[in-house]
Order: structure tokens, then sequence, then C-alpha cells
């Protein structure tokens, strides 16, 4: 969550050149939900987490990983400088935890009775924005920038013995890696400042291994106001 803060201080940033922009410009806060999606990986796990072919190996039997998928929220904001171009900043995450891997050969060793990996991804990026078409009542938006994408970690489970029966998740570790951003969109306007934004975006995550490639496609519908001219 530290993380997440510190990339929503970039939207105030935009709120403040609103300011000092020209009489065309535009600014838009918007929150998004939609879904994510990227292939699993062609390998698995050993219950060490180490990769192994299969079945099994000397840390026991090997486990298949899943595919990314889940829903997403987001956040963002658009400072359209000109009518026709500008910049912005966005961060969608995962707020629920996924499974990634089931482990359960060494579980019943420490008392456990069931012991699991999961994860949570979050892809950040910052944007500039060109707008070719735009109307009172719609405009065409595509995205294109940089940023970021963060793959935690965590360990669940349940544990039973002679004094208490009880579940447990703790954060394991995380991921950090540089991705690129492309993305399209329509921004229908419900009123002259509430639009709805249906958009498709696409994520080049360099050497996203967790998954079964280095591209992940979100699906997002953002709902947001708009100050200044459109």
């Amino acid at each position: 969550m530290r993380r997440f803060s510190r990339y929503l201080l970039v939207l105030p940033l935009l709120v403040f050149s609103i300011s000092i922009a020209n009489a065309q410009s535009a600014f838009d806060f918007n929150v998004g939900f939609g879904a994510i999606q990227d292939k699993a990986a062609s390998g698995q796990l050993d219950q060490a987490l180490l990769p192994c072919t299969g079945p099994t190996d000397i840390n026991g039997p090997c486990v298949s990983t899943p595919s990314l998928s889940g829903f997403m929220l987001g956040f963002g904001g658009d400072l359209m400088l000109w009518k026709h171009f500008g910049v912005g900043a966005e961060i969608s995450l995962q707020p629920a935890k996924q499974n990634y891997a089931n482990l359960n050969a060494s579980a019943a060793l420490e008392g456990l009775t069931s012991q699991s990996i999961q994860s949570r991804m979050t892809l950040y990026d910052f944007d500039a924005i060109a707008q070719p078409i735009s109307s009172k009542k719609a405009s065409l938006k595509i995205k294109g920038g940089f940023g970021g994408a963060n793959l935690k970690f965590y360990e669940s489970g349940s544990a039973n013995n002679a004094l208490f029966n009880q579940n447990f998740s703790q954060y394991f570790g995380s991921s950090n890696h540089f991705q690129l951003h492309g993305g399209v969109g329509v921004q229908i306007y419900v009123t002259d400042h509430i639009f709805l934004r249906p958009e498709f975006d696409i994520h080049w995550v360099r050497n996203l291994t967790e998954f079964g490639r280095e591209i992940v496609t979100q699906e997002m519908v953002w709902l947001g106001y708009s100050w200044g001219e459109h």
C-alpha cells in the first residue's frame, strides 16, 4: 500500500497543473473497474518453489501455476494540455489475492493442513495521450507510455495442533518489472462533466517469468469527472 500511495501523489500534481494550462485544457479524474489476463507459465514448481519438470523431484510433487486473471480496480487522471494532446497517469491493482501455487507435500510435517502461495498484481504507468476525435458527447483517446509492474506474493494456509486451529496469511516476497503501456478508449459524456470510458490496454512487462508471456492484456471501464473544455 505504501507504493500505491506514492503513485497517487502524482494526481494532485495534475490537478495543480490546471491553473497554469491554457483555456482549452481539461483535467479528468477517474476510477476504473475491469479485468486482467496473462496465460499460465508452461513449467511447474516443486514444494520448495523451484522449477521442476514433474511429476515429482527431490522436493516433492510438482505443481502447475495458474494464468493471471481477476478483477482490477484503478485510479487515474488525464490532463489535456491541448485539444488533441495531453498527459496522464494511472494505477490498477488486484484488490483480492489470487491463488498461485498449492503446496501440500510437507504440510503435515509442520502441523499444517493446507499451505499455498497467493499473488497480487499492480500496474502503474505514465502516458502521452492523443485525442484525434473530440466532441461535446464523446472523444477517442489513444495512450502510450511506460511504468512498472509489481507482483507481490503471500503465504497462506491453516494449521491444526493440540492447542489451537488457525488460518494465516503473511507477506512472502515480491518482484518488480519495467513495463510499456498502450491503450485505446472511447470517452462518452453522460453529462457535461461526468463520463464513462471503456478502454482496452496492452502492457509489455519485461521478464514476467511468473506467467506464460510478457504481454498482459486489460479491459477497464472508467467512471470520471472532467473539468474544463472538451
